[in-house]
Parts: structure tokens; sequence; C-alpha cells
């Protein structure tokens, strides 16, 4: 071990406090960059997984009643790989010992055989046998917000009539990942669930017996999203059929696509803020350091060690503040980002998860730390190569000071000593002070960003809830009811002030109204 390797221990010893702010700082830039972006690709990864596995349609149409023959013709579009058709239904739920309303969504599945389209990954149970008019699959989070096992039992008023449903098992689908109600802006599991039914007891119930009112596309790879939409619509028009519309305007997918999207802007604005405040802690750390050990400098070099020795001894300095930094932020960011990736897979739903390898994402996160520990390391490394032995060894020259005013404006009768010292500090040396404020302005930052997300969303609950929805109670109606509907919500008891509100896309209509009592 050298004499300068020995005097890299000590000032580390004596600088722990220095060292240990400037490791954290960019530590934490590491973890934040390690945590969005693993979590982000382990999440993309899972989606593209579950996908792929379970069929997840391309396109998506509705309609009134189409019968089954036009499958075979949409089948035959240009670009389409798989067709399915299927039946799906809004209705309301009424479940023993919950009192706040509930609704669903009703979807058919095939009597023979398995879905060719959003095929259902089976948490517990079988599918319902057909015939059997009560047996019915929910959603997983459904069942669980209500501690719903198999046997159980709940009503539901489909197509006008109460029918009692028996569970027969538990799933999952690549369709439903984020499910929101009508009218809801945050799923909800105890309130709105996702129930699988045999295709003949549906049909048997809503008059479709040979007919659909929904259908999914799977496109073959090159094929005009467009050009099939069109045509599907063409097709359903007839039947009244509603737009069909892309996985990217899917609501699920859309909800899923707009959090991952969150998260990548957050691996591209948050790093950038520690990486640079960790910079300026490096340069003036290090400027300090080489200030206070000027006579050593000096007498380094005139011992016989070169610049390069001299250099490289204070490039080791960083390097370890910067490898401890590394250490500290690619462990806490490994354990973050599977925590987040978890966190993430139970609120979407996921039946499994992918956690993406990622080596290079180390690298890149080391290596960004590395560049942005150089850069602040620039300036004082540069005042060491200035140093000539002689000229080190000695005191530093006092700063020569020079009138910026005119003689007539004199300071020091304005402001106090004191501060008229602060002033003029400033103003000879701007570029610190510049960075003495950005540096500052980004720690600022760093909290801004952190306890953004929690005022965001009370302004969100705020605007919401008693600005805009300022309703008492929503009545929710699974089919289209006659405009007088409002008139005789009017007349329930307690109602103020009735307002009929626009169709909501899931087929429910609503009427509001504000309550007295």
């Amino acid at each position: 071990m050298t004499v300068l390797d020995i005097k890299l221990f000590r000032d580390v010893r004596r600088l722990w406090a220095q060292v240990l702010a400037v490791a954290l700082v960019v530590g934490g830039g590491v973890a934040t960059l390690v945590l969005a972006v693993g979590s982000h690709r382990s999440l993309e990864e899972t989606r593209i997984a579950y996908y792929e596995r379970y069929g997840f349609a391309d396109v998506f149409a509705q309609a009134k009643r189409a019968p089954k023959a036009l499958t075979g013709r949409i089948g035959e579009i240009p670009g389409v790989a798989a067709v399915d058709a299927r039946i799906a239904k809004p209705a309301l739920l009424d479940i023993p010992g919950f009192s706040e309303p509930a609704s669903a969504q009703f979807v058919s599945l095939p009597d023979n055989g398995e879905a060719h389209l959003n095929r259902l990954y089976m948490r517990s149970g079988r599918f319902p046998e057909s015939g059997r008019t009560e047996e019915v699959v929910v959603n997983e989070p459904f069942a669980r917000a209500h501690g719903f096992s198999e046997g159980a039992r709940f009503s539901a008023i489909l197509n006008g009539k109460k029918r009692e449903l028996v569970i027969v098992g538990t799933a999952l689908s690549p369709e439903f990942v984020y499910t929101v109600g009508p009218g809801d802006l945050m799923p909800d599991d105890r309130r709105y669930a996702i129930v699988w039914m045999s295709e003949k007891s549906l049909a048997s119930v809503y008059d479709l017996d040979g007919a659909f009112s929904a259908v999914s596309v799977k496109l073959q790879p090159g094929a005009s999203e467009r050009d099939v939409i069109a045509r599907v619509d063409a097709l359903l028009d007839p039947y009244g059929g509603q737009a069909a519309h892309g996985r990217k305007d899917q609501t699920s997918h859309a909800w899923l696509d707009h959090e991952l999207d969150m998260l990548n802007n957050m691996s591209r604005t948050l790093p950038p803020i520690f990486l640079l405040v960790a910079a300026f802690l490096v340069n003036l750390t290090l400027t300090r350091l080489v200030a206070l050990e000027r006579e050593q400098i000096g007498l380094f070099k005139a011992l016989g060690y070169s610049d390069r020795s001299v250099v490289l001894h204070y490039l080791k300095f960083v390097a370890l503040i910067v490898a401890t930094g590394i250490l500290l932020g690619g462990v806490a960011g490994t354990w973050l980002g599977l925590r987040v990736t978890a966190l993430f897979g139970d609120f979407f739903h996921f039946p499994f998860l992918v956690f993406a390898k990622a080596p290079d994402l180390y690298v890149t996160a080391g290596a960004l730390s590395a560049a942005a520990a150089a850069i602040g390391a620039l300036r004082a490394l540069r005042d060491v190569v200035k140093l000539p032995p002689a000229v080190a060894m000695q005191p530093p020259a006092p700063p020569v000071y020079r009138r910026l005013l005119p003689a007539s404006i004199q300071l020091d009768q304005i402001v106090s000593q004191p501060t008229l010292m602060m002033i003029r500090n400033i103003a000879r040396h701007p570029a610190r002070a510049v960075f003495t404020a950005l540096g500052m302005a980004l720690a600022t930052a760093i909290l801004v960003v952190s306890l953004f997300t929690r005022d965001s969303m009370e302004h969100l609950i705020d605007v919401t809830y008693f600005l805009a929805d300022r309703q008492d109670a929503t009545i929710g109606f699974a089919e289209k009811r006659i405009a007088n509907v409002v008139e005789q919500v009017s007349r329930l008891p307690g109602v103020l002030w009735p307002n009929r509100s626009a169709r909501c896309p899931s087929g429910f209509a609503t009427a509001t109204s504000n309550a007295g009592s």
C-alpha cells in the first residue's frame, strides 16, 4: 500500500459524513433508475407473456344482435387471424350482506371447447357446465373482496329478471386486467365484477340463440388495424353495431398502458436530478478538499510525485464514493424494484410475474453515476494539475478585488457588513453561486416530485367529488329507460334535484340526484 493510499483511507475516515452524504445521493439516483426501469421492464414482459399465452385480442366490437353466421365473414377479412364471437351484457348484482349497489359484466363461455381469444386463467374450480343456468365463474378480485369460494351464491338481475347464481370457479382474464366499473375512476372489486356464464345459458336469458353481441379479433402480423376496424364496422352496422376499436382503446389495456407510461416517465425524470445533485456535491467536496490540502499537494510534487499520481489519488477518492453509492443504490433499487413489481402485479391482478434480468441496467446506472461524478471532479482536478510545487506550498494569494459600482454608490451605507461580504462573494464567483443555487433547486425538486403524487390525488378527489360530481346518489340502469324516468326519480323521498347524465360506455344509463335527507 502506497503512502497516497494510506492518506486516502485517512481522508475517508476523517470526512466520513460528507462521503456518506454524497454516496447516498449517488445511491438514490442508481436506486431510482434500477427501480423504475427494472420494474417497468418486468411488468412489460409480464404483460406481453400474459397477452400471448391467453390470446388477448387486437380489435373489439359490440352489436345489439348479430347472427353467428357473420363470424365467418369477419374471419375472411384480410389480415384477420382469429375471431371469437360471444355474448356480453351488463347486469346489476344483489350480494348477500352487502348493502352498496354492485354491478357486473356478464360474458359468455363456449359450451364446447375453450375460447380462441381472451382465454381464462383458472385460479380455482372449473368452467360452468352447459345447460346449468345457475353456474358461473367470477373474477378472482371480486371473489376475494367478498370472501367468496366455490359454492357461494349471489343474485343478479339479468334481462329484468332476478336469478340466483352459484360460483363454480374463479378466474383471471387478459381482457380484464384493470376492471373499472361504469362511471368509476378507480377499480372497486367489491362493487364491480366480471362474471362468465355458459353461452347456452346466457343466450337463453337474453334471447340471443344463434346470435352474439360482442366480437374479438386477432390480427395477423403486419395487418392494417384501421382497415380491419372499418370492415368490421361495415359488417356490424346493420345489426346495431357500435364503433369497433383497437387494443389501445380497450379499457383495461389503456389503463395499464397509462400506468406503465407513468413508471417509464419516472425513470427519465428522477435519476437525472439525483445524478446532477451528486455531481455538484462531488465538485463541492473535492474542491474544498484540494483547497485545504494545498500545501500537502505541493509537498508531494516537491518529493517527486507526478501530477498523474496526485490526480489518481483524488480520483480514487471520488471512485470510492461512487462505488459505495452504486453498491447501496443497486441493492436498494433491486429490492424496491421487486416490491414495486409485485405491488403492480397484485394491483393489476396478473396471474404470474416475469422478472426481467437486466445486467445492462446496472452497468448503465454505474456508468451514469461515474460520469456524473467525473464531471463534478473535473474543475478540482484541473486545479491540482495547475499548481506548481513552489506555489502550492505557499498560502494562496488573496483575491484581487475591484470596484464594480460607481464611487457614488456606497453599499456599506445601505446594507450591513456581513451582507456586503455575501454580495461580494456572489459577485466575485458567479459560476459557483449559480451551481450552488442549481444544487439547492434540484434538491428541492426531489422533494416536490416525491410529494407531488399525494397532492395531485387530493386535488383530483376535491375537484371530482366536491366540484364536478356533487350529487349525493347515482342511480344506474342496466338497460335504456324512457326520458320520464327523471321525473320518477324526482318523486322519490328526499330528492331535491334530479339530473340525467349521458349514457355510460358499458351500457349503463345513469341518473344523479341531490338528496335532502
